[in-house]
């Protein structure tokens, strides 16, 4: 790290004289903000103290809600976790981008091997300009960690973070560098509910309240005490990195999320565009507690965060990106009035649908209406809480309320008065009062389709078949050198490609700013999502 610091010292020497004067990246580190990220994954906000729930207690949580703001309208654009997470990183829709099914690109496989059987892994290639945001960071001259967790539905860029996937901790930044680092946490995650469900419970199945849109039974009672359980055990991994922050002297004045990262982990929460599966608890502690104890009801969606970072650390937002900063330098002066979701192939199955919400009404259209809200999802059929519901609604046991989300066909529209059917249980689509109303939300519905280039019209082999031409991955054009003074100039033959560089026994890939003293050896290459990066270029001083 030392030696990184030293080279950067080293390049504004060599260059001061031939080179216009380029911002130190390190040089406004007293102004710039610390930011940190707590994600919760599969979680919607009834279940926390916060919003009103008292059946357990989360002090870590309930004590950052009070030195912070707490949102009453955030909004995940998909109801699942690797299309969110995309519009997160970016600031996009995953419908522009294309990463709007659930999944396209895996880590843990190569490109081209099979996925779901028959669909190959793969990146979506993103429209011009569309980076990771953290990249903006890293060149203002942040240190950006992420952990454990990326599942972005494309292939990460080496310019987005400084460490990501593993130990990750601000305390491994240079001394005073400005961070943002994000702590995932899966011990509340869907899959949750059937591996802790032998676990110790902290709550009794007899203390929790069963939504209207679940049958009272003892499996059920139990599924929902498991997650309050699970909500515990994230309670007490946050107050560990809450304490670190605070030992490190840096809570005061950090800035601090905390949200889920879409919708509860049960059937009609997670995959569904119910509030259920796309309100999300969001908690926001700004720097010397400002606001601390408000609540805030504007509608933020997760394309806002990205520009609202950017904004936060005095970054403008690209104008590639959808949503709008909420606060900081940038703050946009119109705030949304509607937010826009979406759901199509979840696994293995395919069902197309999209939303359009306000604070008080939410409008469904559904593509596919011959099948249920309820796909058969082989993933969620291991939650004995989805067999319940499977075998009771065979029966014939579950009343209206219950089977609605399991019945085929499906409404074709559908329409709810948020105020009053908070639970989304009565569709008033039919209602002849409610006319206007629905021609209104229909019409901003098919706006959005077409403003925003919705790929979902679009099958998913068709649109392979567009970013994979003759089957693979395309490959970035291999980089140029010039060689001037006593500098190397690096050029992509892709403009919108980010340069990256390292020194050869470097781990970590820098993002090319300047040019490069001609007395460093450095390998580079270009990178951009949804291509391969190019063939890497090596240079020796020797």
């Amino acid at each position: 790290m030392k030696n990184q610091i030293l080279l950067w010292a080293g390049m504004a020497m060599l260059l001061g004289c031939t080179e216009k004067k380029q911002e130190d990246p390190i040089a406004e580190k007293d102004a710039l903000p610390n930011i940190v990220w707590l994600v919760a994954e599969d979680q919607s906000p009834e279940w926390f103290p916060m919003y009103g729930d008292s059946t357990i207690a989360l002090p870590n949580l309930e004590a950052l809600a009070n030195d912070g703001v707490v949102f009453d309208n955030a909004v995940a654009p998909v109801p699942v976790c690797a299309p969110a997470r995309s519009a997160i990183i970016t600031g996009m829709y995953p419908t522009t981008l294309g990463t709007h099914n659930m999944r396209t690109h895996t880590a843990w496989r190569k490109i081209n091997e099979p996925l779901l059987d028959s669909l190959p892994s793969y990146s979506p290639v993103a429209p011009d300009g569309v980076r990771m945001f953290t990249e903006y960071l890293r060149k203002k001259g942040y240190y950006t960690a992420n952990g454990p967790k990326e599942d972005y539905n494309f292939e990460k860029t080496d310019a987005a973070w400084d460490e990501s996937s593993g130990v990750r901790h601000w305390r491994k930044r240079k001394q005073d560098q400005p961070f943002f680092t994000v702590f995932n946490f899966s011990v509340c995650h869907e899959s949750g509910i059937w591996k802790k469900g032998d676990s110790t419970l902290y709550v009794s199945p007899d203390a929790v309240e069963v939504p209207p849109y679940f049958p009272d039974t003892k499996i059920v009672r139990h599924d929902l005490a498991v997650n309050y359980s699970n909500l515990k055990r994230l309670d007490d991994q946050i107050g560990e990195v809450l304490e670190d922050l605070k030992e490190d002297g840096l809570y005061e004045n950090s800035i601090i999320f905390f949200y889920g990262d879409h919708g509860g982990p049960f059937p009609r929460h997670k995959r569904a565009l119910y509030d259920t599966g796309l309100k999300v608890p969001l908690v926001i502690k700004f720097p010397e507690n400002k606001d601390a104890g408000n609540r805030d009801d504007r509608l933020i969606s997760f394309i806002d965060y990205a520009p609202t970072i950017l904004s936060l650390a005095g970054i403008e937002p690209p104008k590639v990106m959808q949503g709008v900063a909420q606060f900081g330098e940038y703050q946009a002066s119109d705030k949304p009035e509607y937010t826009y979701h979406s759901s199509d192939r979840f696994d293995e199955i395919y069902d197309r649908l999209r939303a359009v919400r306000s604070p008080r009404y939410k409008y469904l259209k559904s593509f596919n209406p011959e099948l249920p809200h309820a796909i058969p999802v082989s993933y969620r059929e291991q939650m004995p809480l989805m067999r319940e519901l499977n075998q009771l609604h065979t029966q014939g046991k579950l009343n209206q309320a219950q089977s609605r989300w399991l019945d085929a066909p499906k409404p074709e529209e559908e329409l709810y008065d948020l105020a009053k059917d908070p639970y989304e249980l009565h569709n008033i689509a039919a209602n002849p009062e409610m006319k206007d109303t629905l021609v209104f939300y229909r019409k901003l519905l098919e706006n959005w389709i077409k403003e925003t280039n919705d790929l979902g019209r679009i099958s998913e082999r068709e649109l392979i078949a567009r970013w994979l031409p003759n089957g693979e991955q395309a490959t970035l054009s291999a980089l140029e050198m010039e060689e001037r003074n006593d500098s190397i100039h690096l050029i992509s033959p892709r403009a919108d490609a980010t340069i990256v560089w390292k020194q050869p026994n470097d781990s970590i890939w820098n993002i090319y700013a300047v040019p490069l003293p001609k007395s460093v050896s450095f390998e580079a290459k270009a990178e951009r999502i949804g291509y391969i990066d190019s063939d890497t270029l090596s240079y020796s001083n020797e």
